[in-house]
């Protein structure tokens, strides 16, 4: 992994395969690409400098990064989409998208960032009528970018993803996440998680839900769950998961919509015995 590339690397192709013709944003992908390479080229430069960091909540950070890359995806997307509008985390008025509109997270692991840990991505996903139709999620500091354009598949720099065949949950490798108000919900979260220990392989936690998600799609983790989760944090991962051939569900099963408890992203083999686990 390269600890300086922003984007698709060199040599990677991230031309719009023949079969993402059915989405009305497909041609536009490459061009989106490359501002998604340019933001991560923003996040290296700071990611190389001392942080300045402010409160939002308890534990919820917030650095001058994540407003930056924020007000840059703005400002450089705006023209790709005339119509869309925007719904991203430190602006946001609304967690319901309508119509067309830009679904942002600048940095998505803000701790993680704070603290020099590589999990760190920007996730971009297109919301249009009523699905999200394009998703990206761009690792800079790992050197990986994952994208999906509905009905073209998931890849990563370039080369096609595919979830695991991974089955049963014993062998399963699963990540998950914990909430802001872990204060509140302690007991719930550890309930949950005392049942993933000891019916799976392993628990893993990155502290980015968008690195979760592109990491089920690409088959290293085989679930994902979380609860509390905001449209920014799943939009662009949703898609990645389904186009690489997995399954997302809210914990009961129930479509995934934005409104749902939280997110069970998995390869589909161990979608149900996870629901299990996610039953209190």
């Amino acid at each position: 992994m390269s600890s300086t590339s922003s984007s698709v690397p060199s040599g990677q192709s991230s031309s719009v395969p023949a079969d993402c013709a059915a989405s009305p944003f497909a041609a536009q992908l490459p061009r989106i690409l490359e501002i998604i390479r340019e933001s991560g080229a923003l996040v290296m430069e700071h990611w190389r400098k001392p942080r300045n960091i402010r409160l939002k909540g308890r534990i919820d950070l917030l650095t001058e990064t994540d407003l930056a890359v924020e007000a840059f995806l703005k400002e450089r997307l705006k023209d790709v989409a005339p119509d869309a509008t925007f719904m991203a985390e430190e602006s946001a008025t609304s967690r319901e998208p309508r119509g067309t509109c830009w679904i942002i997270d600048p940095i998505d692991g803000t701790t993680n960032f704070a603290h020099s840990l590589p999990f760190v991505a920007t996730s971009v996903g297109l919301w249009h009528e009523g699905r999200v139709e394009l998703g990206i999620v761009n690792a800079p500091v790992l050197g990986e970018c994952f994208w999906a354009v509905r009905g073209g598949g998931a890849f990563c720099n370039g080369d096609p993803l595919s979830v695991s065949d991974r089955a049963p949950l014993e062998q399963a490798v699963v990540a998950t996440g914990f909430p802001y108000t872990i204060q509140e919900d302690v007991d719930t979260v550890l309930a949950r998680l005392r049942k993933a220990l000891v019916t799976t392989r392993g628990v893993r936690r990155c502290g980015a839900a968008a690195i979760d998600l592109a990491f089920v799609a690409s088959g290293r983790f085989d679930a994902f769950y979380e609860a509390d989760l905001k449209p920014w944090d799943t939009a662009a991962g949703w898609l990645l998961v389904e186009e690489a051939g997995g399954r997302v569900t809210g914990f009961d099963g129930a479509p995934y919509d934005f409104t749902n408890e939280g997110i069970l992203a998995s390869n589909g083999r161990v979608h149900e015995a996870m629901r299990e686990v996610l039953a209190l």
